[in-house]
């Protein structure tokens, strides 16, 4: 497992590791994605429908044993500071590139979700074409259909953070060495 001295290192505000068959899949969850708040529906390889099924997704994702669920908190100015929620995504963007690279030092191979859509590329090549870096493409947590909230509970982590914040969600699923996925807990 990851050290809690490492994960902190990277950015993680708080952590828990949990057995995939925990995690709440819901269509109810991809047709939020559908309504295309997020304005990335069918735009990237990250988002629905490029992802797959719901059902397709599920299964990927319980191909691993163990989930590391874990979140970034951000301050904000009030609840209307969109350039402080920006800075915050483009932050969690950035914490969810660390933590691949220090996963890959502990996991032959590994799936990590990450909140909305991927913005690496100026313009995606979906549908037309290949993703252009799959081999950082994290795809959205909410497009393969989680209940972000839910999984929070899951894996002991706090959803909300308090007033004048905002919090990203993301899961690294992972298989372990030679124990069992078990239950823990870390962060703030």
């Amino acid at each position: 497992m990851i050290p809690d001295r490492s994960l902190k290192e990277i950015g993680v505000w708080q952590y828990g590791v949990i057995p995939t068959e925990k995690i709440l899949f819901s269509g109810e969850v991809r047709r939020i994605c559908e309504g295309n708040v997020c304005r990335l529906y069918g735009t990237t390889w990250a988002c629905p429908p490029a992802v797959g099924t719901v059902e397709e997704c599920r299964q990927r994702c319980l191909a691993y044993p163990c989930a590391l669920v874990f979140s970034a908190r951000y301050p904000l100015e009030d609840s209307f500071d969109c350039e402080g929620m920006a800075a915050g995504h483009a932050g969690f963007k950035a914490l969810c590139d660390r933590l691949h690279r220090l996963a890959a030092g502990e996991y032959p191979q590994t799936l990590l979700l990450s909140n909305e859509g991927c913005r690496r590329c100026g313009s995606c090549s979906y549908p037309d074409g290949p993703c252009r870096l799959p081999d950082v493409l994290f795809p959205s947590i909410e497009g393969y259909g989680i209940r972000v909230k839910e999984l929070a509970d899951a894996a002991g982590i706090a959803y909300n953070n308090g007033k004048n914040t905002v919090t990203y969600f993301g899961a690294l699923f992972f298989r372990p060495g030679k124990t069992e996925c078990a239950d823990e807990t870390g962060g703030a």
